[in-house]
Parts: C-alpha cells; structure tokens; sequence
C-alpha cells in the first residue's frame, strides 16, 4: 500500500532541487500570515534547512514534504509539526501555492493522504490544525476532510494590526 500517493497527487521528502521553490514560498509575503513568519529567509537559512530535512520526524518534531501533481510539478508544501509523541499528536498546515492548482481536489487528497501516513506510520491518535476564521478555503477543506471545529482562539492572530480568532480543528484517529 502506498500511503504518499493518490490518484492526482503524491508527497515526496525535499530535495536539493526545491530550494528555489521553497525560498520563493518563504518569502512570500502573501503566505506569512499562515505561516507566522515575519522576515524573510536567506538562501543560506533554505539550503541549511534542506541539508537537514531528511532527520527523523521524532527527533526534530516536525516533518515536511512537497505536494506534487503526478507530472511531477511541485504545488505545495504539507507539514506535520509540533509533534507530541507521548500524546501521539501533531499539527498540520497546507499550502497549495498557486491559484490555478486550487479548487481541483489536491488539497483534499493531501490531506487524506498524510492523516493515512500520520495515523498509520506513525502511530498518532490525532492531528489538530489552526485555521483563521476568515481563511474560508481552508475551512471548506478541512471539514470536507471530516476535521471537526472544536474551539474558537479568541483575537489569537495579529494582522495588519488587528486581530483575527482562530478555529482549532481536529481529527481523532478512533483505531487506537
């Protein structure tokens, strides 16, 4: 069974090649606000990053891999992050970088995928996503995905200087 691909996308581990592709998403202001960067990454940062991204989930907490169309196209980035392994949870964020690739099933697909890794390969009992209360595409997918809503942050984020709440989605793996 393959659990990193599907019938319109596969998830592989970073390679040297991505870096330009992940320096273009980094600095990305468009993205910051999901990804609570503030400042931009140098090519060095991305490189060291990339040199040490095939470290094991459990040591360093936190995983990502490129979304790629089955052309092989990089789209985007899925991270499994601030893992718990006594608690057998993780956090997920997606991103889909272009407009043209949205809203043509990848982020669903993506996201099935990796909770079947998550649940599967590393024994994890839930994984939680953080999603702004305006982000209306990430809202749809995550409970299109059967992530359920189950609190509101309350002014969490801070953007543009005002403050955005906060929905905590989970998904509960009920195997174990």
């Amino acid at each position: 069974m393959l659990t990193l691909k599907g019938d319109k996308v596969y998830l592989r581990a970073l390679e040297p090649e991505d870096l330009d592709f992940i320096q273009e998403v980094e600095n990305s202001e468009d993205f910051w606000e999901i990804s609570s960067t503030r400042v931009p990454y140098s090519r060095f940062l991305i490189k060291k990053y990339l040199q040490n991204s095939h470290r094991d989930i459990f040591d360093v907490k936190q995983l990502r891999l490129m979304i790629c169309r089955l052309d092989n196209t990089p789209i985007g980035l899925i991270d499994v992050f601030d893992l718990e392994p006594k608690d057998r949870r993780a956090a997920l964020g997606i991103l889909i970088v272009s407009d043209e690739n949205r809203g043509k099933g990848y982020g669903a697909e993506v996201l099935k995928l990796i909770s079947n890794y998550c649940f599967t390969h590393l024994c994890l009992h839930q994984l939680y996503a953080n999603v702004t209360i305006d982000n209306l595409a990430s809202i749809k997918l995550f409970e299109k995905c059967d992530f359920k809503a189950v609190g509101i942050k309350k002014d969490w984020i801070l953007v543009n200087g005002k403050f955005k709440d906060e929905i905590l989605y989970q998904l509960i793996n009920n195997v174990y």
